[in-house]
């Protein structure tokens, strides 16, 4: 399973604002992964309250994966040069995040769907990312968050099938 594989060493990662800013979008922008660590927290406790525990816990799990992934990222932007302020685009402290980004719906069949269409969008930032960047050993982080992001697409799509 790729959760359980070892991420690639980012001890190699020297400041770099092309690289820093290629990544700033998916780290703390309006699709990036903070929106995302979000949207699974607050739709994992609509799912509980509606006594669909078996949901919710996947949730919660694929939040803290996703959590993973903000931490790289943030590790990453600080080694390319910028304090990993939850921004766009660091290294400027504006246009600062906004919890407006989640999908505040509590249809569970729409905010599955709304999942499905966060994790096919992060698949084609990150791909968007591997094509554009040069930088070797970010690449090769990003091309490890992409292979969990597939997993977490396939599991949204596994918990649409069994809530129809």
């Amino acid at each position: 399973m790729v959760a359980e594989q070892k991420y690639p060493s980012m001890q190699e990662i020297k400041e770099d604002f092309q690289t820093l800013r290629l990544l700033s979008p998916a780290y703390a922008g309006r699709d990036g992964e903070l929106t995302a660590v979000l949207q699974y927290v607050y739709q994992s406790v609509i799912f509980s309250e509606t006594g669909k525990e078996e949901f919710a816990r996947a949730l919660v799990e694929i939040a803290v994966g996703e959590m993973h992934h903000l931490e790289l990222l943030a590790t990453m932007i600080a080694k390319l040069g910028a304090p990993p302020v939850y921004t766009a685009c660091p290294p400027y402290p504006v246009g600062y995040y906004s919890a407006s980004n989640v999908n505040y719906t509590k249809n569970h069949r729409q905010m599955l769907c709304a999942d499905i269409c966060a994790e096919e969008n992060a698949i084609s930032s990150y791909e968007n990312i591997l094509c554009r960047i040069k930088n070797a050993p970010v690449a090769a982080v990003i091309s490890r968050i992409l292979e969990e992001e597939k997993e977490h697409l396939k599991k949204f799509n596994e918990l649409l099938m069994k809530l129809s």
